[in-house]
C-alpha cells in the first residue's frame, strides 16, 4: 500500500538528498510517499520567498510509483498552502530521467545554471506557474481528499 507522508521530514529529506546527490537540505519542508513501509518518492521545498519556492523531486524507481494523491499534495503545498505563484526545479544536466519526469509533470525548461551543482555540473532550471498545474483539481485533488479522509478515520 502507498501512503503520502507529511510527518517524516528528516527521513524524506535524507531520501531526496541521496537520490539527488546532495549531502542534505537545510531549512526545508518535505512531502514523501511510502510503499509497504519504504520511502519511494519525496519532495523537498526550500527558499520560499513569497511568489516562488524551490522544489527538489526524487524517485527511488519508476515514475509509475507516483500516486494521484501524492502528486496533488506535492503541488497543493506550494500553490495553496504557501500561496506561491510558481515553483522552480533545478535538475542536473546529466540526469536525463529527472528532466523527462519534470517535463512530464508540466514543468517548462527556463534556462541553465552553469556549474551550479557541487561537482560543477550544470543545472537545468524548470518552472511551473500555478495556472499551468493540472494537479490541483479533478481526479488528482479527489484522490488527495480520499487519502486525507482515510488518514482521519484511522487516527
Amino acid at each position: 500500500m502507498r501512503r503520502v507522508l507529511f510527518d517524516r521530514k528528516d527521513e524524506v529529506m535524507r531520501f531526496v538528498a541521496r537520490q539527488t546527490g546532495e549531502s542534505r537540505y537545510d531549512d526545508c519542508s518535505t512531502i514523501g510517499l511510502e510503499k509497504d513501509g519504504e520511502i519511494v518518492a519525496g519532495v523537498v521545498y526550500q527558499g520560499h520567498n513569497g511568489p516562488n519556492v524551490l522544489m527538489h523531486f526524487a524517485l527511488g524507481g519508476s515514475r509509475h510509483l507516483i500516486t494521484p494523491a501524492f502528486v496533488s499534495a506535492v503541488f497543493m503545498y506550494p500553490f495553496q498552502v504557501l500561496q506561491c505563484q510558481r515553483v522552480t526545479g533545478l535538475v542536473r544536466a546529466d540526469n536525463v530521467s529527472a528532466q523527462l519526469l519534470d517535463e512530464h509533470l508540466g514543468f517548462v525548461r527556463e534556462g541553465v545554471m552553469r556549474e551550479g551543482a557541487g561537482d560543477r555540473e550544470d543545472f537545468i532550471m524548470y518552472g511551473m506557474l500555478e495556472r499551468e498545474c493540472r494537479f490541483l483539481r479533478g481526479r488528482y485533488f479527489a484522490a488527495l481528499q480520499r487519502e486525507l479522509n482515510r488518514v482521519e478515520v484511522a487516527a
